[in-house]
């Protein structure tokens, strides 16, 4: 056969989807750790006020704006500007370690599922966390365009394929630079914890009110003892007291919901 006619397979061409606000001292690590892997970079940005842009252009990313309306509805609303086979989904605070950038690279010369999952370790304070249930803490973040959406409920978002579509697993971590002092832990735990009990309120989940402190110690029990959050020391008693704190206001909160539902 002539050289000439040979049939060359189309590249996978491979974006970075990233959904920003104020992230001028996450996202330089985040785009830099993609570097040479992705060919395009798209952000959606909702209203920053810091740098965040400026980071964005020296990365040469295509950039976008719309007001917040929630994570899922904000994360399947930036794939609608991906024009590439295959994406890849990172928060700002999240980076590529080597091996799972080397893995990305590999499979997409070749890849044989429909999507991809692989490991987060996260940085808390300092101290990378290998227990209290925070690891492996698997993600779907790398699928082919149009094979899924971001469903969940927020801020709880997950990626889903298709019915029929099942995914592989990548080696490697996403390296997930979280807290950077245990009051900010602290504020967050609470806001999920307020978010949360309103979606339970909604769906009409009730609890008597002597499950409240029980719930928050079984959640510490859980994480501490039989998720070996002891082995990652003080800082796994801190994440494992803060957990089962927000457990507790998670339900104190819905109880006080039902009990003004009550008074109306």
């Amino acid at each position: 056969m002539d050289e000439d006619c040979r049939i060359v397979p189309e590249k996978n061409t491979l974006s970075l989807v990233v959904i920003t606000y104020n992230e001028e001292n996450n996202l330089d690590r985040c785009l830099t750790s993609v570097k040479g892997l992705v060919d395009d970079i798209v952000i959606l940005d909702s209203g920053s006020s810091d740098g965040t842009a400026g980071i964005a252009r020296k990365h040469n990313a295509r950039w976008f704006t719309h007001t917040f309306d929630g994570h899922i509805e904000q994360k399947n609303r930036a794939l609608t500007f991906v024009n590439t086979s295959w994406v890849l989904s990172l928060d700002a605070d999240e980076a590529l370690d080597e091996q799972l950038y080397r893995s990305i690279k590999s499979i997409l010369a070749s890849p044989k599922e429909d999507g991809y999952t692989m490991n987060r370790l996260t940085n808390y304070c300092g101290h990378w966390v290998k227990y209290c249930g925070w690891y492996p803490d698997q993600k779907l973040r790398l699928w082919k365009h149009r094979s899924g959406e971001w469903c969940g409920w927020n801020p709880h978002d997950r990626f889903e394929l298709q019915t029929g579509k099942t995914p592989g697993h990548l080696q490697g971590d996403i390296l997930h630079y979280s807290y950077h002092s245990v009051e900010q832990h602290r504020r967050q735990a609470l806001n999920f914890a307020g978010i949360a009990a309103v979606h339970l309120h909604k769906r009409g989940v009730k609890i008597p009110a002597w499950q409240i402190p029980v719930r928050g110690l079984f959640r510490f029990v859980r994480d501490f003892i039989f998720k070996k959050g002891f082995l990652d020391g003080k800082t796994g008693f801190v994440i494992c007291r803060i957990s089962a704190w927000s457990t507790y206001k998670k339900y104190a909160i819905l109880h006080e919901l039902k009990n003004e539902d009550g008074k109306v």
